[in-house]
């Protein structure tokens, strides 16, 4: 399969000619212009690698980058600026930059940067990657996604916390308390009524696949039922 990577560039004719020479160089690209739709697009989509601008209009480049690694800590990321101040580079890699190049750079070395970092992040997959099968759809718990076909859902640490707890244990009737210590850390009324609102979200992630269905007991707990497809 390709590697995809996020292309977030607001020069049309300079991100036209880095899409134009990574797709030669065998890479699936998807091109945006400013930091909104490059989030939504992060949000929808699994990318292998994100290629971001600073100077983005709507949302810039360090504020889209700390978007981005409040979803993931394992993607790649990118800068490409005309910025090379010191402290532009201090405040880039604050923001959860792996990498930066200034413009103007080399395609080339441009191309050799990215394989660099696909190799170790191929490494780091294999070394800490938990993926599970569930119903027809597949929960990465180490990405914080789960896919259905060519829908991508991004979720956050704690409800993949809670997802991971819930598969480990499917078709297991789970007490309140027990929950809440394995994933919360401590059995709590106010984490309770936090744990009620994690679950309702997760109802929803699962929605599409009538096979599965997050079951409250009533005075006992809950139970992930995964019926047999």
């Amino acid at each position: 399969m390709k590697a995809t990577i996020l292309l977030a560039e607001d020069d049309t004719n300079l991100s036209s000619a880095i899409n134009d020479s990574l797709q030669e160089a065998g890479y699936e690209v998807t091109t945006c212009t400013n930091g909104e739709v490059a989030w939504k697009l992060f949000q929808k989509k699994f990318f292998d690698i994100c290629l971001l601008d600073v100077k983005l209009p709507v949302i810039d480049g360090f504020a889209l980058a700390k978007k981005i690694r409040q979803q993931s800590d394992v993607v790649p990321i990118i800068f490409l600026t005309a910025k090379n101040r010191e402290e532009d580079k201090i405040k880039g890699f604050a923001a959860g930059a792996d990498d930066y190049v200034t413009k103007p750079f080399s395609m080339q070395e441009l191309i050799m940067r990215i394989k660099v970092f696909l190799r170790r992040t191929k490494k780091l997959k294999s070394e800490t990657s938990e993926e599970f099968n569930i119903g027809r759809l597949r929960f990465n718990y180490s990405e914080l996604k789960i896919y259905d076909g060519n829908a991508v859902i991004s979720l956050t640490q704690k409800e993949a916390n809670l997802l991971k707890f819930f598969v480990r244990n499917a078709n297991k009737i789970l007490k309140r308390e027990e929950v809440l210590i394995n994933v919360w850390g401590k059995d709590d009324y106010f984490l309770g009524r936090s744990m009620d609102v994690f679950i309702t979200k997760l109802r929803k992630h699962l929605k599409s696949d009538p096979s599965l269905k997050i079951e409250t007991i009533h005075g006992v707990g809950f139970r992930l039922n995964q019926l047999p497809l």
